[in-house]
């Protein structure tokens, strides 16, 4: 069967396609530690789970509005205005299956081919794949370990053209873990502003924060009028299997993309946008107390791998990722995440499935237990001290 040549462009998440030769290692019966997937291994809070349930039984069980319950976009309105401190309202708001579709939605609605945007290296393989799919160009702006993984603004400054249309930004960062500072920020804000362009800023980790605080883009005078910011449920509340996002956005996009939801999935499921409704609405406890368990796992997993020989890593200051150099083990990451999969039962991600900048390095997720982490920590000293014989 020939396939349409956009399919050609568009990539991948390369965290699937490591855990399903994982699960195919564990058919075998091996034992892997899971470090491939970013996903918090915590449960959905129980007072979540009853108030969709109730939803259910309640009738929540038909189409609704494509850009989402009413009910549901007020309350996100009102979160967002708060916790970045910019007018919002219900009409600013889309809820989708999901954060992606936001990204989706948003370069399919802004990207013409041949546009140029601006996208984060290392960064989440999605923005490119988008982009690219949509027919646009991806130009990366490289995170600079040097930098605490974060841009030099004057080389992005220089990055921009007149074909230039969107930029890109995620803070905190997956997969380094990096917080952009309040002065990029600014910086990067003067950018959008003097060239006109629509900026997607990925906030979906927020609430992951280990030191300091979140500033958004938005905070910037003229950025809420050109800002697109997408958050979601799956990581603060522990449902990543219930596929539920938001963007909020300046009104003139609303219609459209709500158009591209229409004509896709149609509108997101009444009753996990009930769920939801509860996330925001109900207590706080176990959304914070997970973020704390997430800092003592930082703590132990960068103290261990700072002491494999060959092995250095960076301390991330939010999200739940950690992006060490490898090149000191004299394996390129490639092979390092291979063979520490293969042989020592440690699933990971090559640091080149987030882009050409991403080389030397590998990503680990630590939403796993403190026990399995340092297991894993024991294995991987062990295969790196057995490549040095």
């Amino acid at each position: 069967m020939k396939l349409a040549s956009r399919m050609d462009r568009l990539g991948t998440e390369t965290a699937f396609l490591v855990l399903a030769k994982a699960r195919q290692l564990e058919a075998q019966g091996k034992d892997i530690v899971h470090l491939e997937i970013g996903e918090p291994d915590f449960d959905t809070p129980s007072n979540i789970i009853e108030a969709a349930t109730k939803a259910l039984h309640n009738g929540y069980t038909h189409y609704g509005p494509s850009p989402g319950l009413p009910e549901l976009r007020k309350r996100i309105a009102e979160d967002v205005a708060v916790t970045r401190d910019i007018p919002v309202t219900s009409d600013n708001v889309v809820v989708t299956p999901g954060g992606k579709p936001i990204m989706f939605f948003a370069i399919l609605a802004l990207v013409d081919h041949g546009d140029e945007v601006l996208y984060p290296n290392p960064g989440f393989p999605i923005y490119e794949s988008m982009i690219r799919f949509a027919g646009g160009v991806p130009v990366p702006m490289q995170l600079h370990e040097s930098k605490d993984f974060n841009v030099n603004v004057d080389a992005v400054a220089k990055q921009v053209t007149s074909k230039t249309k969107m930029m890109i930004i995620n803070s905190p960062n997956n997969p380094c873990g990096s917080i952009i500072p309040k002065a990029d920020l600014k910086a990067l804000a003067g950018i959008a502003r003097k060239h006109d362009l629509i900026v997607l800023a990925d906030e979906i980790y927020k609430r992951f924060l280990f030191e300091g605080e979140h500033h958004s883009i938005t905070q910037f005078p003229g950025l809420v009028e050109r800002t697109i910011i997408l958050d979601g449920f799956s990581k603060t509340y522990a449902m990543t299997g219930w596929r539920i996002g938001y963007g909020v956005m300046p009104q003139a996009l609303v219609e459209p993309i709500s158009r591209l939801v229409t004509n896709s999935v149609s509108c997101t499921a009444s009753a996990i946008q009930m769920g939801a409704l509860e996330a925001l609405n109900g207590p706080q406890e176990d959304a914070y107390a997970m973020v704390a368990e997430f800092k003592r796992r930082r703590d132990l997993i960068v103290n261990g791998l700072n002491r494999v020989p060959g092995i250095r890593c960076a301390n991330p200051k939010g999200a739940f990722y950690v992006f060490p150099n490898v090149e000191g083990t004299g394996m390129t990451s490639r092979q390092f995440a291979d063979g520490l999969l293969q042989e020592g039962g440690v699933a990971c991600l090559a640091g080149e499935a987030f882009g050409e900048y991403g080389k030397g390095y590998v990503r680990f997720s630590f939403a796993n237990s403190a026990e399995n982490l340092k297991k894993a920590l024991g294995r991987m000293e062990g295969f790196v001290k057995s490549k040095k014989r």
